[in-house]
């Protein structure tokens, strides 16, 4: 009996769908891995509701997953929904329409249970030992940060500074201005408090980026360097020095939308988005002098696998 199991990842840009089977001898075959720039968060994530045209972006592509998931005859689908809809004052009649339309059950989860998910995720890409590491994953609406090492968590916090409200608060003009730059840098010394605490506390010496931006930035790292290898198969780990992130982050900042949009390895549905991630990766480094960054594709539906998987056993 083989199982084959979808996993769906409604994030606040980006919706994910993964598609894999459990063999006999306990490995994963993939059939689909796929990601649609959604944006469910756009024009609503700052007034607290989603928008009638987001979710209309969000049903039509749920239908397609739908559809994918029947035609590879899926026994067992796992839909999360994170901070969009969880923090949406019609979260939960989006939630009920989206199971209407399509019989995709969706559980919005919270910021710790997402972090505890991203942990599994990241830690399943092999890029966790035994140093303390500060595990960092830029969505669209929350930003989770988790200290660990490869057996356990030591704190975990899921904080509401995604880069779609980033954006709609400092990206005013592009290229951004440094007035903005400062102001957004401001407001992330507020908000992360409990983090810089729990930083003096474990003292994570290394930066563990998960997916989204960080994919990007290793592709276009990659990409300038010729290596065209990550285009063929995304490796679950990745290591990117100082020195290059920096490079990218200042050639982010000094870029229009058009500039940005075709540096080899930029995805267009990140293009604006990634300015005011690549800021908070500045602030994370910089305020907690940490001296290494290493980046797992692996992130929440990962997670969500290797939890499943346990449960199969």
């Amino acid at each position: 009996m083989k199982n084959r199991l979808a996993l769906i990842d409604m994030g606040t840009n980006t919706f994910h769908l993964l598609i894999t089977e459990v063999g006999e001898d306990g490995k994963l075959h993939d059939f689909v891995r796929t990601k649609v720039p959604v944006r469910l968060g756009k024009g609503g994530i700052s007034n607290g509701a989603i928008t009638p045209e987001a979710a209309e972006r969000a049903l039509n592509t749920l239908k397609d997953f739908r559809r994918q998931i029947d035609e590879y005859g899926v026994e067992t689908v796992r839909a999360m929904a994170t901070s969009m809809v969880r923090n949406a004052a019609n979260g939960d009649d989006f939630v009920k329409d989206i199971y209407k339309q399509t019989d995709i059950q969706v559980e919005v989860i919270d910021g710790a249970r997402e972090a505890e998910l991203i942990y599994y995720g990241v830690r399943s890409a092999g890029v966790l030992d035994e140093n303390t590491a500060l595990i960092m994953d830029i969505g669209g609406g929350s930003v989770e940060f988790i200290l660990c090492n490869a057996q356990e968590i030591f704190w975990k916090q899921s904080f509401e500074v995604g880069a779609q409200r980033l954006m709609d608060q400092f990206f005013t003009e592009d290229p951004i201005s440094p007035e903005s730059i400062a102001a957004e840098k401001t407001y992330l010394e507020e908000k992360l408090q409990p983090l810089t605490s729990a930083v003096e506390k474990y003292k994570p010496t290394i930066l563990v980026g998960s997916s989204g931006t960080f994919d990007t930035i290793c592709d276009i790292d990659a990409l300038s360097k010729g290596d065209i290898s990550r285009q063929q198969t995304q490796p679950a780990a990745s290591y990117l020095t100082l020195d290059n992130y920096y490079s990218i982050h200042q050639d982010l900042l000094r870029k229009n939308h058009e500039e940005r949009l075709v540096i080899p390895g930029m995805l267009e549905m990140r293009v604006d988005m990634i300015v005011l991630a690549s800021i908070v990766v500045d602030f994370v480094l910089q305020k907690y002098n940490l001296q290494e960054i290493r980046v797992s594709a692996y992130a929440l539906k990962e997670g969500v696998l290797q939890q499943a998987l346990e449960s199969m056993e």
